[in-house]
């Protein structure tokens, strides 16, 4: 197979967080309406990610929450989102780079999305997603482990695996 010099995986994972992102920022103007509601997994020792030590020892790798009813302060910026949870009748402010996701659904209206963690694709050769321009040059001057989590794993992920899609089957004959 070539070598891909464009990075395409990368350039689809960035996009595809940036669907997340924007998703956040809906949520962040407006409050989340009707079923919506999201779970969202994260590696929880990655760079940038600012969680209570007590959250760190619970949950060493990975850690899903679910913003729904009880969240206050999110805030949403173009690298991360923070937001303010209770565990254990306890508030805490959670600091969380896009970068760091793993994994985000809604389940209310059955969407998913699945993400290699940023920080192994920047260890792959060939894969950093920070190194991939937001535009062409010319233009400008691995599925994630089980969370440990409670809250179940949501049923629809959408693989990032390419896969090529016959029309013919679409066509009215």
């Amino acid at each position: 197979m070539a070598k891909d010099y464009i990075g395409y995986e990368a350039l689809a994972e960035r996009a595809l967080r940036s669907v997340v992102r924007d998703a956040l920022r809906r949520a962040e103007a407006q409050g989340l309406i009707g079923s919506h509601h999201f779970y969202i997994t994260f590696k929880t020792h990655d760079a940038g990610v600012d969680i209570p030590e007590f959250l760190k020892e619970r949950y060493p790798d990975e850690m899903t929450i679910v913003i729904q009813r009880q969240y206050w302060g999110l805030k949403v910026e173009d690298d991360f989102f923070e937001v303010t949870l209770t565990f254990q009748k306890l508030p805490a402010n959670l600091h969380i780079p896009f970068e760091a996701l793993t994994a985000f659904a809604d389940p209310g209206v059955q969407f998913g999305l699945q993400f290699r963690n940023a920080t192994a694709l920047q260890k792959a050769p060939g894969m950093d997603l920070k190194a991939v321009p937001a535009t062409p040059p010319e233009a400008s001057a691995e599925a994630a482990p089980e969370s440990k989590s409670p809250v179940p794993e949501p049923k629809s992920v959408v693989a990032m695996d390419p896969q090529v899609v016959s029309l013919d089957k679409f066509r009215k004959k």
